[in-house]
């Protein structure tokens, strides 16, 4: 009977509003909780919090025996108290991992969240909200595709991010600005369940840096370190705007990726299989996804200033190996596609027509005005 009544007890409180998404990701359907936290989660987050079982023990709502004082545990807490407890000193500027995010950064944001307690204690926030980072990389090979240790050097005094050839190199080989710079993990890109790929605009084209660290916290420290670097960069450049209006404009996530074939700006060339990359208004297309630079840039504006998406190719177009097309419109000319499959359209399509819909912002003009169409 206690089992029983404990049961129905925990469904009750999975009612609550509170409750009923995932108090680490965000996930509906949370059929888990840590007893020893008094929080619901869902499956995946489940997985990570038995990793860290000094903190953390988890039952399942539905399949598990509870405990008469367990079940009171987790009605005094519940995900909002627990949350407003392990997150009471969270920075504007920290990534905020959803259902959607790699392994990579669940896990250290729950790590961070109960094991480290590093938005209780502040004085833990020093390796990415300092302001400065050094230390080492396994950085990609532009030219031969080989992962080799760099020492990497993030400066908010100095608004860049720089990195050495060499461990005791005086003179940096690169050196990204911080108003230029977005950082998104790709593991499966990459091949690393830690990869992450940093980009900043050379020459008005983008250039693409592959990096990964062995350890899962170094890494996702540095990826918070950029964030909290452009967050004051952004805080002194816009200094009237909310912490709401500046974080989505932190890092960004790709609107799409795949594999496209293409044809050139006359249509007669034949189709060829590219990699390409929707970010933001730029349409990138690579012969390989971990080239360094693009073979070119599309740049795709709103619908007010004569762009469109368009199902399928002008009815004379030859030479795509691929059935399902997609033409984009410019003011300048047409963009032919081909996709794999239609499911494959049916996704960029949706990608292309939340960039168009989207009216343009003042400085995307000037961006549209410089931008080079390359074929």
């Amino acid at each position: 009977m206690a089992v029983e009544r404990n049961k129905r007890l925990l469904q009750d409180l999975l009612l609550n509003a509170e409750n009923q998404a995932c108090a680490d990701c965000g996930a509906p359907d949370c059929d888990w909780a840590s007893y020893t936290l008094g929080v619901f989660i869902c499956l995946n987050c489940s997985g990570i919090h038995r990793n860290i079982s000094q903190v953390s023990k988890v039952k399942s709502v539905r399949l598990d025996a509870w405990e008469d004082d367990e079940v009171k545990f987790m009605a005094s807490n519940g995900n909002s108290a627990t949350k407003a407890k392990y997150e009471s000193k969270l920075p504007a500027f920290y990534y905020r991992p959803t259902l959607l995010d790699c392994q990579v950064l669940r896990e250290q944001w729950i790590r961070a969240k109960y094991e480290r307690k590093e938005f209780i204690c502040i004085e833990k926030q020093e390796p990415y909200s300092a302001g400065y980072r050094e230390g080492f990389l396994w950085k990609r090979g532009r030219d031969n595709g080989q992962f080799l240790s760099r020492k990497f050097i993030l400066s908010e005094r100095e608004g860049v991010l720089k990195y050495f050839n060499k461990h005791d190199a005086k003179d940096p080989k690169g050196v990204l600005r911080l108003e230029q710079i977005n950082a998104t993990f790709q593991p499966t890109k990459i091949g690393n369940p830690n990869g992450l790929q940093i980009t900043y605009l050379k020459d008005n084209s983008t250039r693409n840096i592959f990096v990964y660290h062995e350890d899962g916290k170094e890494i996702v420290d540095w990826f918070n370190a950029i964030r909290a670097a452009r967050f004051h960069y952004l805080q002194v450049a816009f200094p009237g705007a909310s912490d709401a209006d500046l974080v989505p404009k932190l890092t960004r996530n790709y609107g799409k990726e795949g594999y496209m074939e293409k044809t050139g700006p006359k249509q007669t060339e034949g189709f060829k299989k590219r990699w390409f990359t929707l970010d933001d208004r730029r349409l990138m297309y690579f012969k390989d996804p971990l080239d360094a630079f693009a073979r070119g840039e599309v740049f795709i504006g709103s619908k007010e200033n004569s762009y469109s998406v368009l199902d399928g190719l002008p009815p004379a177009t030859q030479g795509n190996h691929w059935q399902y097309g997609i033409t984009i419109v410019t003011p300048d000319r047409k963009f032919l596609f081909a996709c794999e499959s239609e499911n494959e359209r049916r996704i960029w399509m949706e990608a292309f027509q939340k960039v168009i819909d989207r009216a343009m912002l003042p400085q995307e003009y000037a961006v549209e005005a410089h931008f080079k169409h390359k074929p």
